[in-house]
């Protein structure tokens, strides 16, 4: 399809309800409430939009579609965006997190409303706009842009050590990024161009290749986060709202794998397969380490957190390990871990409003007097655990196999992470869900409400749908991976004749002088 209004709409709109909110007038009170109820309908009509283009996208071609293309910065840099079969999910992912992220704020923020809305659903039309995308400019706008909203949700909104916090997840991930956008600079000074499409056919010498993916790897290994440059995560989620860390974890995180498959592996496929073995080696470091160390938390968001880094562990070792098996199964991890882990930190949001405390140790026997509460923060644990029948399984098992396939090795200890997962998870379950109620204060806590139960709802049934039937996502990337994959592994191929050709040059040429 080459209509592409739809798609600018969808990245647009909530930009235009942040701006309706922005000019409401009245009491405090008011404008408030007229805040939620606009932002709540911006996002709904905006996920409506994203099922319509899901709807109407044609699996069957590698294509970008929706296309739409105009001249924007003297002819050079174009506004060009459109999706593919695996940028369309994470468009639908963005569009299916944000009602729910703006239902769990509706009674937590009581405070600057007006602002914190308008800051999510600027957040959205950034978040979004960096899966629409084609043009090398234009994602690094929209990829650094949505820093700013995150730094004021985190800075404003967030705990006692908001500041530090936010700082950090800034500086963190704005260092990365300068790295990328000298590369963006050196790509158009070699190919005369930053359209991403024309940069995937684009031939960059390999020694070029090496510096471009050193560079653009500096900003996305510190988005994802991987290992060591992960540090800033618990910090982040633990100080964040819980709307924060349901869209840091479910959709910020996720841009990192997603410019491994949209840059890394398609422009500079000889430099990723040279840096497989250091991509493998901090991802299997990163499952197991960082399993560990959540096992040992007593904050139920900084455990979560540290699993969202394990969780990343497999995905990039899946992407990198150039099998079908498992960049697919490194794209469906991501989107699982997007509504999983969102929903967990819902779940954490849902009994912190009630008891202001995040510490495991303050809670106990919760099923005696949230019933409902304690179900479904069951399903969420057990697929964050992996177990077949929920969608945490179809991604983690298929990056295994994947990986299995390249290296029997790294596949075998990153394995080790999925007894570890449970050791964490279950142990956080035990403690606050099971066991008999000794605190007073929880005596008298109550279960869900219903916009509790409607906001968890939709992840609870999308959770256990596709870890049951997971086709319909193969279904729409399949071809698009298949794409990536022959051409990645074709550029391989070019590479090693080329380099036998060279050195049998080499050899004709000494035996010449001999």
């Amino acid at each position: 399809m080459t209509d592409g209004y739809i798609l600018s709409l969808i990245t647009f709109l909530p930009a235009v309800g942040a701006l309706l909110i922005l000019i409401l007038r009245g009491d405090e009170n008011a404008v408030a409430r007229n805040a939620r109820w606009i932002a709540l309908w911006t996002t709904l009509i905006t996920f409506v939009l994203s099922l319509y283009i899901l709807w109407n996208f044609d699996p069957s071609t590698p294509s970008f579609q929706f296309v739409q293309k105009a001249d924007w910065l003297g002819g050079a840099i174009s506004y060009h965006m459109g999706v593919d079969g695996i940028s369309v999910m994470f468009v639908v992912l963005t569009t299916f997190l944000m009602p729910a992220c703006i239902l769990a704020s509706w009674d937590a923020i009581d405070t600057r409303v007006r602002e914190y809305m308008i800051a999510f659903l600027v957040l959205e039309t950034l978040m979004i706009g960096v899966f629409c995308a084609l043009d090398l400019v234009l994602f690094y706008l929209f990829f650094e842009g949505g820093l700013i909203p995150m730094f004021l949700i985190i800075g404003v909104w967030g705990g006692k050590r908001r500041i530090y916090a936010s700082f950090k997840f800034f500086l963190y991930t704005l260092l990365g990024s300068v790295l990328m956008l000298i590369a963006i600079m050196a790509m158009y000074m070699t190919a005369g161009t930053t359209d991403i499409p024309t940069l995937i056919d684009f031939d960059f010498p390999a020694g070029m290749q090496t510096w471009l993916w050193l560079a653009f790897f500096a900003s996305f290994a510190v988005k994802m986060p991987m290992w060591p440059v992960h540090t800033w995560l618990p910090d982040a989620h633990v100080e964040a709202p819980t709307a924060g860390s349901v869209i840091l974890a479910g959709i910020l995180l996720k841009m990192g794998g997603y410019g491994f498959l949209r840059f890394s592996l398609p422009m500079f496929p000889v430099a990723s397969a040279d840096f497989a073995p250091l991509v493998f080696a901090l991802s299997v470091i990163a499952i197991v380490y960082t399993s560990l160390v959540a096992l040992v938390q007593e904050d139920m968001k900084k455990l979560i957190a540290y699993s969202s880094v394990a969780h990343m562990g497999f995905v990039t070792m899946g992407i990198f390990a150039g099998t079908t098996q498992g960049i697919e199964g490194g794209i469906f991890q991501m989107l699982s871990h997007g509504w999983v882990s969102g929903a967990l930190f819902l779940c954490v949001g849902v009994i912190y409003d009630r008891m202001h405390t995040r510490d495991i140790a303050a809670y106990g026997g919760l099923v005696n007097r949230m019933p409902l509460y304690a179900t479904a923060f069951l399903i969420f644990t057990m697929a964050n655990v992996g177990l077949p029948g929920t969608s945490g399984f179809v991604g983690e098992f298929l990056t295994l196999v994947g990986t299995f396939k390249v290296n029997t090795w790294v596949a075998a200890i990153a394995a080790t992470g999925v007894i570890l997962s449970a050791g964490y998870a279950l142990f956080l379950y035990r403690r606050v869900v099971f066991g008999v109620i000794e605190k007073d204060a929880l005596k008298n806590i109550l279960d869900l409400n219903r916009r509790e139960a409607l906001t968890l709802a939709p992840l609870v049934i999308t959770t256990i749908l596709f870890g049951i039937y997971p086709a319909p996502i193969f279904n729409i990337m399949a071809v698009s991976v298949q794409h990536l994959i022959t051409d990645y592994t074709a550029a391989l191929e070019a590479h090693r004749i080329a380099e036998v050709g060279h050195a049998a040059l080499d050899a004709a040429r000494l035996i010449a002088v001999r």
